[in-house]
């Protein structure tokens, strides 16, 4: 009778599970959706008249908004990968947390946007993170194979090879894969919210980047942790 219990709880636990996923998808998608679209119309309209009050176009304000939005987006990506390469609940949990989380913060941040009446993309072919002083972060300006054609744009992206990979591995590769991927850009995510805390003027986006500071500085003791359990460690 136990084992018929165990069996049946089991089942509800991955029910719900996938439940929780597809709720997920479902706001993450419609983000993603979303933002596409605004950065289509923001192309095709040009740029607006600047709203009273807002940020300039080549603020910290409106660069940390446009360049965590695209971070955000990534670690979202990674999520969703890495939750089809394994059945190891606590990484798809963690993966889960990530994805929601980001998914709902890239909202807030493109809806900023959007009340600001800025573009979703750098004005004048301006380079991302060029909000930032160069180099005067450390490693705000590094993250393992960032920059190049390879598709690492900003502190801690992966490479789109590096995606291709973990797309392609399973089980504790996968897992150890993603862990040290999501490190690197958590990291960079870090160093980025870190910055805006310190140079943006609107209070509330000051505030949501001491929040994702908190938040991914706990996840990250949690990723070093699950590393070691599978006898491996951050790439650097």
């Amino acid at each position: 009778m136990t084992g018929t219990t165990d069996t049946a709880t089991g089942a509800e636990r991955r029910k719900t599970a996938r439940v929780r996923w597809a709720a997920g998808a479902a706001v993450a998608l419609a983000l993603l959706f979303a933002g596409a679209a605004a950065v289509a119309s923001a192309r095709e309209d040009g740029a607006a008249p600047r709203t009273p009050g807002a940020p300039a176009p080549d603020s910290a304000d409106a660069g940390f908004a446009r360049d965590m939005a695209v971070h955000h987006q990534q670690a979202v990506e990674m999520s969703f990968i890495v939750r089809d390469r394994t059945d190891d609940e606590d990484v798809r949990r963690l993966a889960y947390d990530i994805a929601n989380t980001q998914a709902n913060q890239r909202g807030m941040l493109l809806g900023w946007l959007d009340l600001w009446e800025l573009p979703k993309v750098a004005p004048g072919g301006e380079q991302p993170m060029a909000w930032m002083a160069a180099g005067e972060d450390g490693d705000a300006h590094g993250g393992h194979d960032a920059g190049g054609a390879d598709g690492g744009l900003m502190p801690g992206m992966a490479s789109r090879s590096e995606l291709e990979r973990l797309g392609r591995l399973d089980g504790e590769r996968a897992e150890v894969f993603f862990l040290q991927l999501m490190t690197d850009h958590h990291r960079g995510g870090v160093a980025m919210a870190e910055a805006c805390a310190s140079r943006c003027g609107v209070r509330a986006e000051q505030r949501l980047a001491r929040g994702m500071v908190e938040g991914q500085q706990s996840e990250l003791g949690l990723m070093r942790d699950m590393l070691a359990d599978r006898g491996a460690k951050p790439r650097a």
